[in-house]
């Protein structure tokens, strides 16, 4: 297995699926563009057997306006929104898909069907999201979490999403993910919960209570991501400068984060929801196509074998 360690593009994704067998994806109210042409295209390059559920004469309308080629396709026609997730959260639910997307849906809608007792996607885990970018300054591949799902979690939360994240990475090929807990300061505050919490991961992972990752914080944006900074700051750690993971004090800062790396850095990034029984394929709408095909490769390589 390739470890993401030696993983500088998004594009080497492809190779974590050259021995898996095609995933079946299903995507919910397909009638998107964007949504439908990754789909299409991750479907032609081999990586999925894609599934759409949504209005077929819309799906048609788009594929022929967009020179898309839907032959083969297997489309189940359901013009109402809810029910097309429903359909396609239930095919997941019953082992005739691996893997779900979010086409031409509010997220609300969706994460509501997701987390339906009766017939949803629940695991018993908390809901996070995770993201992975190619940065040209950093030299690996870089996770972030939680961006867009957990608005302020508490010490549990993080701890759930340290999990999900970790068990993620450690799928991608990562036996050890390097894990930086964020704060606007290295040192612990009695005043700043950020670094309390930071320092509680830290020992929690010293004393094995969080494992299969190295845990160190609170660290600056730039001591996580730099060595040259931390050595100047006098901070000896093992994880300053060669970070696989970066956890977000909260949402705001994560989302900050997010969107500085895709529009000021022009970096290229690949996203799920993590915790539920299969991946989740949701991603914003300002995310470029090549986004959401790398997407959907990263949840196909994370997917249940």
């Amino acid at each position: 297995m390739l470890n993401i360690m030696v993983l500088k593009h998004l594009s080497e994704l492809k190779e974590l699926l050259v021995d898996k067998p095609t995933r079946r994806m299903v995507l919910a109210a397909a009638q998107d563009h964007n949504s439908l042409s990754s789909t299409l295209k991750a479907a032609r390059d081999g990586f999925i057997e894609p599934i759409l559920v949504g209005d077929k004469e819309a799906l048609q309308r788009i594929a022929s306006g967009n020179n898309l080629d839907m032959a083969g396709v297997r489309i189940i026609h359901e013009p109402d929104t809810d029910m097309a997730v429903e359909i396609a959260v239930k095919m997941v639910r019953s082992n005739q898909a691996d893997i779900l997307m979010k086409g031409k849906v509010g997220t609300s809608t969706l994460l509501k069907a997701v987390l339906n007792k009766e017939w949803g996607l629940r695991s018993g885990a908390l809901l996070s999201h995770f993201a992975i970018f190619e940065v040209e300054a950093y030299h690996k591949l870089i996770a972030v979490t939680d961006v867009a799902m957990n608005i302020a979690p508490n010490l549990a939360d993080k701890i759930a999403i340290v999990n999900n994240s970790v068990a993620c990475l450690n799928k991608l090929g990562v036996d050890l993910p390097k894990v930086a807990v964020l704060g606007a300061v290295e040192m612990v505050s009695e005043n700043m919960q950020a670094t309390l919490d930071a320092a509680l991961l830290s020992k929690m992972n010293q004393r094995d209570q969080i494992r299969n990752c190295l845990i160190d914080g609170p660290l600056a944006f730039d001591n996580a991501i730099s060595i040259e900074s931390a050595k100047h700051k006098g901070i000896k750690s093992g994880v300053a400068g060669d970070t696989d993971l970066l956890l977000m004090p909260d949402i705001e800062v994560g989302n900050v984060l997010y969107k500085s790396l895709v529009f000021f850095a022009h970096a290229g990034v690949a996203a799920v929801i993590l915790g539920a029984t299969a991946p989740i394929v949701l991603t914003s709408r300002s995310d470029s196509d090549q986004a959401k095909y790398y997407s959907i490769l990263l949840a196909a390589a994370i997917s249940r074998s």
